[in-house]
């Protein structure tokens, strides 16, 4: 299989399946010197792993990580880093009704098309833990990503129709804009909220929107926002390698995303250029814009503003719920999916979300650093 690879100068190839031995993946690329241990990536895991709610799969999986190579006394040795989560609560018996036929919303019949063969268990590498492996890998951009003075905030922003107010992206801004206690109280709330809210009241709405999809053996989806502080400006290449064209990459690659925009995305479809347009000016001696609709981005290249981006992501496909389908003969059948499934992806999602934008950036930057005369000579001299 191609494919599984991901990155340049910053590169992750991701492996294992839903029902195999484990998960992982290898980081080629990482700098030597980097601290770095296992709970660094611990952390990243907890908040995509099983069971953390009733609104998540019951199945109970401790995600562990382990390092295997490439870290000694603590540090990073320049070597790739290959990290390992072993499989320990699989259910392959519930899977055995679907091995003859195709789920609907799932790759079940093109992974047939494409390889005659499908591993039917859980979805095999289409599963939703294939993403434990960017998780892993992001965990680690993100920490150098931080050194550098990039921060990241990712938060549903959307649980099915229910949607935050403006009132709480006001306080998002505005926490944003302090950059200090009030944007850790921010973030410490966001992962303290069951679906990874940023506004109590919307959280409560939409948990009793769930609910009401649970009771008719249905599933939701929902929208995920991030937003990504202290990006120099200068990142990201002004033809196929725009910033905003690598992250839409990224972010589509996660198996339930079916939407993408930067900044006012597709409401600037309806916006006049009068208003669309972000003004130039001066603030404390610096060149910025009075606004943002650009999302941080123009013409692919980074501004120095927050880089603001939204993933739009599907219903959960496994559902009780009767559905119509075929087996693999062609024949018509009614298929109810059973086993230990997500009503609502979207809080699980939220940091795999948030991984694929720090692998992106961090290799995007590190790719920078040879595009002028300047850096080469200040490095090098």
């Amino acid at each position: 299989m191609a494919g599984s690879s991901f990155g340049n100068h910053f590169q992750i190839t991701t492996w294992g399946e839903s029902h195999g031995t484990g998960i992982g993946v290898v980081i080629d690329g990482c700098p030597a010197g980097l601290s770095l241990c296992a709970s660094d990536i611990q952390k990243f895991l907890n908040r995509r792993k099983p069971g953390q709610s009733k609104y998540t799969t019951p199945r109970k999986e401790d995600d562990k990580v382990e390092i295997l190579s490439g870290v000694f006394e603590g540090r990073t040795t320049g070597t790739p880093v290959s990290l390992v989560v072993f499989n320990e609560n699989q259910r392959s018996r519930d899977y055995g009704d679907i091995a003859s036929c195709y789920r609907p919303g799932h790759a079940d019949y093109t992974f047939d098309q494409k390889y005659g063969f499908r591993d039917y268990r859980g979805g095999g590498r289409s599963s939703g833990r294939e993403t434990i492996g960017r998780v892993a890998g992001g965990a680690v951009a993100v920490k150098i990503l931080e050194q550098l003075g990039v921060s990241f905030l990712t938060y549903a922003r959307a649980i099915g129709p229910v949607a935050i107010p403006q009132s709480a992206e006001e306080l998002l801004a505005a926490s944003l804009a302090d950059g200090g206690s009030s944007c850790t109280d921010l973030k410490e709330q966001i992962l303290a909220n069951p679906l990874y809210m940023p506004d109590a009241g919307s959280s409560k709405t939409a948990q009793a929107y769930l609910e009401e999809c649970m009771k008719r053996t249905d599933s939701a989806g929902g929208v995920i926002e991030g937003i990504i502080t202290g990006v120099p400006a200068g990142i990201g290449e002004p033809v196929f390698d725009k910033l905003d064209a690598c992250l839409a990459k990224a972010i589509f690659s996660i198996g339930a995303v079916k939407g993408f925009e930067i900044g006012d995305g597709f409401l600037a479809a309806s916006a006049s250029g009068s208003a669309n347009n972000d003004s130039f000016r001066t603030q404390h001696g610096r060149i910025t814009t009075a606004t943002n609709h650009a999302g941080g981005i123009l013409g692919g290249i980074s501004s120095g503003l927050p880089v603001i981006y939204r993933a739009a992501v599907k219903p959960t496909p496994s559902i009780a719920s009767a559905q119509q389908t075929v087996r693999q003969d062609g024949e018509e059948i009614t298929l109810s999916i059973h086993g230990r499934h997500d009503p609502v992806i979207v809080p699980r999602a939220v940091v795999v979300v948030e991984s694929m934008a720090a692998l992106t950036l961090l290799d995007l930057m590190l790719k920078n650093m040879g595009t002028r005369m300047d850096s080469l000579e200040q490095f090098y001299r």
